[in-house]
């Protein structure tokens, strides 16, 4: 999993480094980190685990963090992301999308469901 950290990051991990058939990630309504999921089998669905982690990647990167309740995340394939000519830095247009809603989750190294750490 790739996480932008600025808008320009979030640009270059969106349009530079980012497959079509790579699953992308993004806090809907709140400023925030890009996540890419890199799919190098091209498996047209990626495992619930992983889709679910990203998803608060994208969340506790984002000013969503401290959000109270569910965040929507809008995921889709990083070839369904457009960077148009223009757009400020980290701004995108999605052609088509789903989206998850998730709970804000502190991952700033608290141990996992299995207790190890990150």
């Amino acid at each position: 999993m790739l996480v932008g950290r600025a808008a320009r990051d979030n640009d270059h991990l969106t349009t530079r480094v980012a497959q079509p058939d790579d699953l992308w990630l993004h806090a809907a309504g709140y400023a925030g980190s890009h996540v890419v999921v890199r799919n190098p089998d091209k498996l047209p669905e990626l495992p619930r685990e992983v889709v679910r982690r990203a998803a608060e990647l994208a969340v506790w990167h984002s000013k969503a963090r401290g959000a109270g309740g569910k965040v929507e995340v809008h995921l889709c394939r990083a070839g369904d992301v457009k960077k148009p000519p223009g757009y400020p830095p980290g701004m995108v247009v999605l052609k088509r999308w789903e989206a998850l809603k998730i709970y804000p989750r502190d991952l700033s190294g608290e141990p996992d469901d299995d207790g190890s750490s990150r």
